[in-house]
């Protein structure tokens, strides 16, 4: 079989499957893994996938956005998240003001949340918000604004509301992050709300899942080295990973 063809069933498993793993391609061509990861490489600058630690999966839409009827009770559960709201959960301080993601994982974060501590937690979505109410060391505040049927609030009153706050720190999550383009997210609204958060917090950590690091989506929301500290998981690629680090930002890679 010549590389060309290699390369074209490697990209079609990737298109059907939404990933594939080093060691299925040595496997199925006889190839070492430094080949097999140079196919990767080759079919990565080809813009037909984006490499990770372990493979390579398939490359999401620009303009994907999360469901709008998402239910946090119903979705499943990914170890790689699971351990990256771990993670983070561990930066919270007592007495800090903290600003928590109204995404999936700031709800998967709510695990973590100390219970032993006084904090203030500031949020802009009505079911984490829900859930917090059992955090009787917590006070709690919900941006006010025009409720998305995903149940958070993005719009400019939710801005204005945030706009007069100040965190300790604030836990993020976006669509997509490169070293070029930033942290980039799925709409203007968010981005927009996103940019308020940061700039009034002492301290950013971003929660960036592998399948989101080395990638671009559509809205800007800053720079990559806006953020004190990076978490991501095990399958984030190596050369995405010192990317990063070369900015001056701490990335942490929970193990699986």
């Amino acid at each position: 079989m010549f590389i060309e063809e290699r390369h074209q069933e490697i990209a079609k498993l990737i298109e059907q499957n939404g990933k594939i793993l080093i060691s299925e391609i040595t496997k199925k061509y006889g190839i070492s893994d430094e080949s097999a990861r140079r196919d990767l490489r080759i079919l990565e600058q080809k813009g037909m996938c984006k490499r990770t630690h372990g493979g390579a999966i398939k490359l999401q839409q620009v303009g994907v956005r999360p469901p709008v009827d998402r239910s946090f009770e119903k979705m499943p559960v990914y170890d790689n998240y699971r351990a990256i709201a771990r993670e983070a959960a561990k930066h919270i301080r007592e007495n800090d003001i903290i600003y928590l993601t109204s995404g999936s994982l700031g709800y998967i974060m709510l695990d973590f949340l100390p219970k032993d501590i006084h904090y203030t937690i500031v949020v802009n979505s009505v079911d984490i918000g829900k859930e917090l109410r059992a955090f009787d060391n917590a006070d709690v505040y919900i941006a006010g604004g025009k409720m998305r049927q995903s149940g958070s609030l993005v719009d400019s009153l939710a801005t204005e509301f945030v706009s007069r706050m100040h965190f300790d720190i604030c836990f993020i999550t976006g669509a997509g992050l490169t070293t070029a383009f930033g942290l980039s997210n799925g709409t203007d609204e968010t981005a927009a709300f996103q940019r308020t958060v940061i700039g009034n917090s002492r301290k950013r950590v971003l929660l960036m899942p592998s399948a989101k690091v080395g990638t671009d989506a559509f809205i800007k929301v800053c720079e990559a080295d806006v953020f004190d500290t990076v978490i991501t998981d095990w399958n984030s690629a190596e050369d995405q990973i010192a990317a990063l680090e070369e900015k001056g930002i701490e990335v942490v890679v929970v193990e699986e």
